[in-house]
Parts: structure tokens; C-alpha cells; sequence
């Protein structure tokens, strides 16, 4: 009833669409085959209208996944995943607001910038080896954004609906929030300073940090005292010095895994970038760098360090060991992102408008949201080729094939659809006569202005040379 109390507009065709993609048996190829289940009384005009026209209250929806039951690790803490996947549109170029989105190509090693809409996406972890996750937020990347500083604002608004839900009160264990290498983990860890949360970030292997200030010595000569201390080098291991915690762990899958970490480390911040109209001095960001080690790893690939920062300080050893696991658990957001598009279909539809890539986003969240209530509710409805799962341990697709079963018991508040017949369109053999418009692809230079195609582009004709 909740979900339905969020669409505002259109909110009977919304509901029985998301009904649709909880019910229908199989990945979902087109939107036209949801039209066709039974939960979705109404036409496919009803369908598109509902994504191009309707209506979604996005801010109470956002609360009410707040409060609903979330993941917790052992110790009672709330571990919060950030990344971001991309809605690849490289041919849509009627569709606005479109950006080159990083994507791995086939092969090794092979990157390819393609056109669409990246999707910033917040989910909260559960402990052990799963595919579940509880997503939180969503937000659209719009072209030249500042990926940190639109993580930044997404997490503080997220802590404070987890806050004032209740998910988090005073006394509590400080938010763990978890970064892939794409993002600037210390920026972040600064920004949000006033909320309870920690940061832990991966970092790049080519990185430098620096030690804390030296006491202040006595210099006949004079000049200015050093900000920064010696140099930490990444890959020079003659510069790492005594580590303050060491930890050896027997995994199943990656072998012995060593994890070693030097504290109150912090990056060298200088007047450019993010950091160009910074007021007043520069900060020092302090925080504990993690080698993490690994004996052997499942795919047989080169076997690299994984080197991993985290905002706190004065670090134990059972600290290490939580930080680098719940590292570890950041890929299952991975699986959540599989299947939303595999299973649930959420790149399929061609939709024009952002607008209405942004409800189609809000309702796969909410389905994906009830599946994981429906959890202990769903039978096993396994296939003849598939090992029996125990009830707890059934994954996001199996447990969909028992929703239907579970929407009969409790019934659906949408209205019954109303008789009507389709509109007569344009005329057979008629011309569009109002052509939508196209829209290039987002770009920013280094300035923050957008960029614009040559003239040379634009005609089509090639620059005159001249020696």
C-alpha cells in the first residue's frame, strides 16, 4: 500500500506494471511482454503512458526504504555500498541528458567511453557470501557532474532518512560506507565529517601518501616548519616502514590472505581540481591504508595487491579484518546490478525521455525491494536441473517465481481499467511533419563549459589544409 501511496499520477497503471515485472516467469525482454501478463489489466498505451506521463513521489519512496528492515554485519552495523552502472543508449539520439559512460570492452584491458545514463546506485550489505542487497537510493548522472561531490550529498541524504527511520540512533556503530577505485575516498571522508560514518575506499597501486608532521626542531637556518611527513610510496615497499597491524585469514576461494596496515596516512592536497576554491588552508586528511594480499585468486589471473583506505584511525586488528572483508562484500552489489538488467529487464525498454528512464528505474528498485520482503515468505520453485536452496538462502530469481503465488494472498489496491479504444494516430502513409530532436552527447571541458562540435563537424566537411 505504501508503493501505491507513492504514485501520484497514472498510479494504477504504474502498480500493475510493477506487479507484471514481480510475476511474469522468465527475464524480461520487452515492456509489450509484461502487457501481456495476467496482473497487467490494462494495453500497452496504458503502459508507455503510465513510464512517459505518470508520476512517482520519489522523496517518500526514498523513506520508505529507509525503514523497512535492512542488512546488518555481526556487529550490528550498517554497511552501505556506492557505485555506479550505466543504462548504455549509444544509438537513442532523440534522448537528452545522455553521457559517456566507462564500460569494458571484450578482452583484456579494452575500455570503451559508450553513450547513456549512468545510475549512482546506494545499497546496504548483508554478511556472508549472497546476492542480496538492500538498494537505498538512485540518482542520474547528469553530463560534466562531479561524480564526488553528487556521492557526497547522496550518502548525507541517505544517513539522515537512515537516522531519522530510526536505522541508526546514538550510541550505535558508525556507518561503514564502501567505495570502488573511481572515487576520492579522502574528499569524501572530509566532506562528511559531521555524520557518523566511515569511509573505506580502494586505491589506485601507483599512489603516494604521506606521514603525519614530525615534531617541530630547532633550524638555525630558518624557514618555514614541514606540513607533511615522509613519503609512502606504493610500490616502493623501502618506504613503508613497521606496519601497526598485521592479520592472516584461511579463505576458501582466495587462500591465505594477508592484510597489513600503516596508520595516519593522508594524501598531499594541492590548490587544483576539486580542491581549487577550497577556503582557507588545505586540510589534512588522516586516515589507515590496508595491503591487502591475497595466495591465489579463482580466476587464475596475476595476483596484485589490493590497497584499500579507511578513514579511521588507530586501527586493530579486528578492524583490519572488518575493513577488508566488507570490501570484499561491496561486489555483491554487483549481482544486484545483474539483475536488474538480466532478470528484470531494467536497460530493455527504449524509452525516450530520462524523465521516464527514471520511474522504470524507481519501480525495478521497489519490485526489487518487495522480492526481498517476500524472502522468507517463497517456496523453493526450483527447475528439475537446479540443487534444492534452504528457504534462506534462495536467490532474488528464485524467489520471483513464487511471487505469483504470494500477490493472490494479498490482492492488489489498483483500480479496475476503465473501457476505452486506441486513438487513430496518424494516417497511414501520412509524414511526421514535427521530428523530435537530437541531442549530442554530453561533454565538459576542463573549464566546465560544454563542449561544441566544430563547424567543419557540424556541416559535414572536412577542414581546408593548408601547408
Amino acid at each position: 500500500m505504501e508503493l501505491y501511496a507513492c504514485l501520484t499520477a497514472r498510479g494504477d497503471a504504474l502498480f500493475e506494471l510493477c506487479d507484471a515485472l514481480l510475476c511474469t516467469d522468465g527475464p524480461v525482454r520487452t515492456l509489450v511482454d509484461l502487457a501481456l501478463a495476467p496482473e497487467h489489466r490494462r494495453g500497452h498505451g496504458a503502459l508507455y503512458g503510465g513510464l512517459n506521463q505518470g508520476r512517482i513521489d520519489v522523496a517518500r519512496l526514498r523513506r520508505a526504504l529507509a525503514g523497512v528492515p535492512l542488512p546488518r554485519a555481526a556487529d550490528g552495523r550498517l554497511v552501505l555500498a556506492v557505485d555506479v552502472s550505466p543504462w548504455l543508449r549509444p544509438d537513442a539520439d532523440t534522448s537528452p541528458d545522455r553521457a559517456f559512460c566507462h564500460t569494458f570492452g571484450r578482452g583484456e584491458g579494452k575500455h570503451q567511453m559508450v553513450p547513456g545514463w549512468p545510475y549512482s546506485v546506494v545499497a546496504a550489505l548483508e554478511t556472508g557470501r549472497t546476492s542480496w542487497t538492500a538498494v537505498l537510493d538512485a540518482v542520474r548522472l547528469k553530463p560534466g557532474a562531479d561524480v564526488a561531490a553528487v556521492t557526497t550529498v547522496q550518502i548525507r541524504e541517505v544517513i539522515e532518512r537512515l537516522v531519522a527511520a530510526g536505522q541508526w540512533k546514538e550510541g550505535d556503530p558508525q556507518v561503514l560506507v564502501v567505495l570502488d577505485a573511481g572515487y576520492d575516498s579522502p574528499r569524501i571522508a572530509h566532506l562528511l565529517g559531521d555524520l557518523p560514518v566511515q569511509i573505506l575506499g580502494r586505491l589506485r597501486s601507483d599512489r603516494v601518501m604521506r606521514r603525519p608532521t614530525p615534531p617541530r626542531i630547532y633550524d638555525p637556518k630558518g624557514g618555514r616548519p614541514p606540513k607533511h611527513g615522509g613519503e609512502f610510496v606504493f610500490g616502493d615497499p623501502a618506504s613503508w616502514g613497521a606496519e601497526q597491524a598485521v592479520t592472516t585469514t584461511d579463505t576458501r576461494l582466495y587462500g591465505r590472505a594477508t592484510a597489513q596496515a600503516w596508520d595516519r596516512l593522508h594524501p598531499r592536497l594541492t590548490r587544483r581540481a576539486a580542491w581549487l576554491d577550497h577556503d582557507g588552508p588545505l586540510p589534512i586528511i588522516e586516515g589507515t591504508v590496508i595491503r591487502l594480499q591475497a595466495e591465489k585468486l579463482p580466476s587464475g589471473g596475476v595476483n596484485k595487491p589490493v590497497w584499500l583506505w579507511w578513514s579511521g584511525t588507530t586501527a586493530s586488528t579486528e578492524d583490519v579484518d572488518r575493513c577488508w572483508q566488507s570490501f570484499l562484500r561491496r561486489f555483491d552489489i554487483e549481482h544486484t546490478f545483474r539483475l536488474f538488467k538480466q532478470t528484470l529487464g531494467w536497460t530493455k525498454p527504449r524509452l525516450r525521455s530520462p524523465e521516464a528512464a527514471d520511474r522504470w528505474t524507481w519501480l525495478v528498485i521497489a519490485a526489487h525491494s518487495q522480492l526481498r520482503l517476500a524472502r522468507p515468505l517463497a517456496t523453493d520453485l526450483r527447475r528439475p536441473w537446479e540443487a534444492p536452496a534452504p528457504p534462506n538462502k534462495l536467490t532474488p530469481a528464485r524467489v520471483r517465481r513464487g511471487f505469483r503465488n504470494l500477490r493472490v494472498k494479498t490482492g492488489s489496491p489498483a483500480g479496475a481499467p476503465k473501457p476505452t479504444r486506441p486513438g487513430p494516430g496518424r494516417a497511414p502513409g501520412s509524414k511526421n511533419r514535427h521530428p523530435a530532436t537530437r541531442h549530442d552527447v554530453g561533454r565538459v571541458l576542463a573549464t566546465g563549459e560544454p563542449y561544441t562540435r566544430p563547424t567543419h563537424h557540424m556541416t559535414g566537411t572536412k577542414p581546408r589544409r593548408t601547408s
